[in-house]
């Protein structure tokens, strides 16, 4: 009997998620990334770094609603859940009532933008990225940014990196229905609406 393909419920969903949506919004430059480590997304020919990442307040509750818009539809989280899983974000859908433990040890990792910035930007220039012609810093997040809050996240982007030689050039800041690409040197910014649709389309091909 043929063996079925299992759906890849790992923790690079996160990293497919973020590819689709690069490749998808911002067109062909994109398409050629590939999911790897360090960082997690990356071109063969060395010209594009991006690392993938989130800030959440350290919570089930706001992984599990950033998970809901992510999907579009309901994502489900009972405490004492019997029926035990050792992965997959498929599993918290709506006709299943648990989110995979493997998972949400990950999203305990989160932390809010300012910290998640600091701790990505000492890793990038310490060389722990690599050496890439440009580096982007792709972070998914639950809150609302307003204008502000993205100056506020180049501004302390740039004053942790100032004089170093591998930065961030771009923030990809995801509120996963829009996306904000932040260019860090000149504190400026475009906005890109994501439809209902595409993050469902995205969601299907991640898992």
């Amino acid at each position: 009997m043929a063996k079925k393909n299992s759906p890849k419920f790992d923790t690079c969903f996160f990293e497919r998620y973020a590819k689709l949506t690069l490749e998808t919004v911002l067109g062909e430059r994109y398409s050629a990334l590939v999911n790897r480590d360090r960082p997690d997304l990356q071109t063969d020919d060395g010209r594009i770094g991006i690392e993938v990442t989130r800030a959440l307040k350290e919570s089930k509750v706001e992984a599990i609603k950033l998970l809901n818009e992510m999907a579009v539809a309901e994502v489900k989280c009972l405490s004492g859940v019997q029926d035990k899983r050792g992965t997959g974000y498929a599993y918290g859908l709506v006709d299943v009532d648990s989110v995979g433990e493997t998972e949400y040890r990950y999203w305990l990792d989160a932390s809010p933008m300012k910290r998640v910035i600091e701790n990505k930007v000492g890793k990038v220039v310490n060389g722990f990225y690599g050496d890439f012609e440009e580096f982007g810093l792709y972070i998914f997040t639950k809150d609302d940014m307003t204008p502000a809050d993205l100056i506020a996240a180049m501004k302390w982007t740039m004053e942790l990196q100032a004089k170093a030689e591998k930065q961030f050039t771009t923030l990809y800041i995801s509120e996963v229905q829009t996306l904000y690409v932040c260019d860090v040197a000149t504190l400026s910014y475009k906005q890109y609406p994501i439809s209902r649709e595409m993050c469902k389309n995205f969601f299907v091909k991640s898992v």
